[in-house]
This record gives structure tokens, sequence and C-alpha cells, in this order.
């Protein structure tokens, strides 16, 4: 669902918000309107309005762990697990973390992909929030919902600064809500 949906509606942090993401024509490929949260988290009060709404909304859920999805998901969700009182655990692509890891595999529009996170990061029974900047088909978020119940997490809700036209009916996303806070800029 998003924001201006669920009790934000003429929230002049939305617009704001939306008015701070910076569209980059034809990139990484003709035809896409690449949405650049560079410009976002340049400014500090866009930034920090984004914060606040996640913060709002999940202060009260008991959240234990605020999983960040690689890369963008990692602006954001450190600062929410720390306002909330959760640890913040990052899912990553192939490679990158050290030690022994899970992992999960997943569909792209034209290949596949993967995540992974570290082995004992997230407990059985631990309440787990998704954050990532952006959601399109929502396969990364489908496999990082599958990745965190595999080790026992009840994964709470997903949520996401963007959210394509596509995803605005679903409300969930394999069982779980979507939260979004704007829509794409043209």
């Amino acid at each position: 669902m998003f924001a201006a949906e669920n009790g934000l509606r003429g929230d002049p942090r939305l617009k704001a918000i939306s008015d701070a993401i910076r569209v980059v024509p034809h990139f990484p490929k003709p035809g896409i309107m690449f949405q650049d949260i560079t410009t976002l988290v340049s400014n500090h009060t866009a930034f920090k309005d984004v914060v606040d709404i996640f913060v709002d909304r999940y202060r009260d859920m008991r959240i234990s762990v605020v999983a960040g999805v690689e890369a963008r998901g990692f602006i954001f969700a450190p600062a929410i697990a720390l306002a909330i009182g959760a640890k913040f655990i990052p899912l990553r692509k192939p490679g990158k973390l050290p030690g022994e890891v899970i992992m999960e595999a997943y569909e792209l529009e034209y290949g596949k992909d993967c995540l992974e996170m570290h082995l004992g990061a997230v407990q059985r029974g631990d309440r787990a929030l998704v954050i990532d900047d952006l959601v399109a088909t929502g396969g990364t978020l489908s496999a990082a919902i599958r990745l965190l119940e595999r080790v026992g997490a009840e994964v709470v809700e997903c949520a996401c600064v963007i959210g394509l036209p596509e995803v605005k009916e679903r409300r969930r996303l394999d069982g779980r809500p979507l939260y979004i806070l704007v829509e794409p800029r043209q």
C-alpha cells in the first residue's frame, strides 16, 4: 500500500520526497527512467522525512531485525533500525559477505541473481522488516522474504521508498504487507 492511502494523504513530506528524487532518462539502458535516490539522500530534510515516516510506522511493531537489501536498502535500513531499537542485517549479493552464509536465488527479467545473509545473523522468532529503495516486480523482496523465513524469522512487512505503478494494487508481496512511500517520477 502507498503511504498516501494509509493516513498520509496530503502529507507535504511525501511530495518533498518525490521531488528530491532525480530521474535519469535512458539509464542504464534505453527506455528506463532511472530513479536516482542520491539526490534524495543528499537533501537532509527529505532523507530525514523518509526515515521519520518509516520509524513512525514501525516503532511499535516489535521489529527486532531490519534487513536492508543491497545496495540502496543499506542507506535507509540502518537508520531505521537504530531508531526503533532493532539490529540491522545486510542482505548482500553473492561473494560479498565473509564467513558462512545462507543464500536465496531468484529470477530477474533477464537472468538470475542471489541474496546472501550471514548464517546466525537472524534467529528463529525474530520479527523482520525488509527495506529497499524501489520495488518493481517484487522478485528481490520475495527472495529476501524466503531467505529470512528459512531461518525462522517472521517477516512483518516489506517497505520501499519508491514503488512502480504495477505494484500499487498488490498491497501484499508473498502474503506480507508491502508499504511504499511514493510512485516513480517521470
